[in-house]
């Protein structure tokens, strides 16, 4: 019996998707073949298998029995290497239909979707499942039977329909997409491990700052799915990564590579071959765009690769890198940390966050008091501002409007200004895409706005408008 964490957040247009998949991947953990010994490395995550399930009428609320069993077939990967050795050696000829253990695992889920019947072997996950309408509070006090304290939340990679005031939330999802590795001196392409971690400007790891899935523990290190001798991996590996609002100015992510031996005693003798890393906020003081980004890898200098002074002043991104050859007309180097030209690593992040904008023109406004002697300027490009990142932070731009009134009570020149930002504000809401946020605003209004001395000057605006 599976009991599967509550995903909240989840809005009337998530529900109704032509079709909704309840998708699970299994990991062995243990040697890189399926045979145990002495000498084989333990410990290792390889990919076993995939169980897929249609929930679109459960999502709709079509089926609603919470104690039918639901039978999810298990779709293992082929392991034998009889079946690796085929899929070497006549991949480059005809297509394979087996499942091979080197498939990437997202590649496994689109068969299994597409394929009518899997030849489960009687194997499986018997999961019952419900949808719950309503906000945490109300489904724990309508199911208590069905969900309590215990119960694991998953929040959804994305914000809701409406963000409350006083919904605070600050989570960076980090997925490990793809990489291509050179064998060097190998014979075979590389058992690519990737290593995940988190570090401040010091080069100190942010311990327990990694989140693998719901209900689990933070982790300080991250370590992905080997494929074995494969040399361009697809992972696609998601992560959460959770920390304090005030330290994402001074941490970055870090990857290291290392490649993993079957055999223990050569394992222990493998030390990282690569290393990556990127920044979480960028120099203008916006987080890191979400998208893709593809990491420039460099060689482990072993003395030097927990050195963060070393290699945060290297450029992070390929993009980078490629920008200071034009500039210089000259291949890059660094004396202390050498680039790996032929190995290359892509992630894609993205940014659920109340507190951290990717706009530089709305963290102007948050941090109005910095620049204060270009207040005219930060409230006239906050209306250029797209609406979806200003509803995001409905509740601190408000507070900063309100705010720059009256601090600013000694001169009026503002006023005017700020009364227009807040019209352009309460106009956006009022646009179709935007309407389930007049609640929001009510709530706003009604709980938080306490500025009197505002009250009285937008008063003022509105008579004299």
């Amino acid at each position: 019996f599976v009991c599967l964490p509550r995903v909240q957040d989840l809005s009337s247009s998530d529900l109704m998707r032509e079709r909704l998949f309840l998708v699970c991947q299994i990991i062995r953990v243990g040697s890189m073949e399926l045979k145990e010994g002495k000498k084989q490395t333990g410990g290792l995550r390889r990919p076993f298998g995939v169980a897929v399930m249609d929930i679109t009428d459960v999502a709709r609320g079509k089926i609603d029995d919470e104690d039918k069993q639901h039978f999810i077939p298990f779709q293992q990967i082929a392991m034998e290497t009889y079946i690796r050795q085929r899929q070497i050696i006549m991949s480059p000829l005809i297509p394979s239909r087996v499942i091979g253990e080197n498939e990437p695992l997202t590649a496994v889920f689109n068969k299994v979707i597409a394929t009518r019947e899997v030849n489960h072997k009687g194997q499986g996950l018997f999961v019952t499942l419900k949808l719950l309408p309503g906000d945490l509070a109300q489904v724990r006090k309508d199911f208590p039977h069905l969900v309590d304290r215990s119960t694991a939340i998953v929040r959804k990679m994305g914000f809701p329909e409406i963000i409350l005031p006083g919904n605070v939330r600050n989570d960076i999802y980090v997925t490990l997409l793809q990489g291509e590795f050179d064998r060097g001196k190998k014979k075979t392409p590389k058992n690519v491990e990737v290593i995940l971690s988190v570090h401040d400007d010091e080069g100190n790891p942010m311990q327990k700052a990694i989140f693998p899935g719901a209900g689990y523990d933070g982790i300080t290190e991250y370590k992905s799915v080997i494929y074995y001798q494969v040399k361009q991996p697809c992972w696609n590996e998601t992560v959460k990564v959770t920390i304090p609002i005030e330290d994402v100015c001074r941490c970055h992510l870090r990857v290291m590579f290392r490649h993993r031996s079957s055999q223990d005693s050569r394992d222990k003798s493998e030390k990282p071959f690569g290393m990556a890393y990127v920044k979480l906020m960028r120099g203008d003081g916006t987080t890191l765009k979400d998208g893709r980004h593809e990491l420039f890898v460099y060689k482990v200098d072993v003395k030097k690769a927990d050195d963060a002074k070393v290699y945060l002043s290297l450029p992070a991104t390929l993009a980078e890198v490629e920008q200071i050859q034009r500039q210089t007309m000259k291949p890059f180097h660094h004396s202390g940390v050498i680039p790996v030209t032929k190995d290359s690593f892509q992630i894609a992040t993205l940014t659920c966050s109340t507190k951290l904008t990717q706009n530089v023109d709305l963290l102007g406004l948050l941090n109005w008091r910095s620049n204060s002697q270009d207040l005219d300027q930060i409230l006239q490009r906050l209306m250029e501002v797209e609406g979806g990142e200003i509803v995001k932070f409905l509740q601190d731009t408000l507070d900063a409007l309100f705010n720059i009134m009256m601090e600013t009570s000694e001169k009026e020149t503002y006023d005017s200004l700020v009364f227009d930002a807040l019209v352009f504000i309460i106009t956006l809401i009022g646009d179709i895409k935007f309407q389930h946020f007049n609640p929001v605003l009510e709530t706003y209004i009604s709980k938080h706005f306490s500025a009197t001395l505002a009250y009285r000057k937008l008063t003022r605006e509105t008579n004299s408008s």
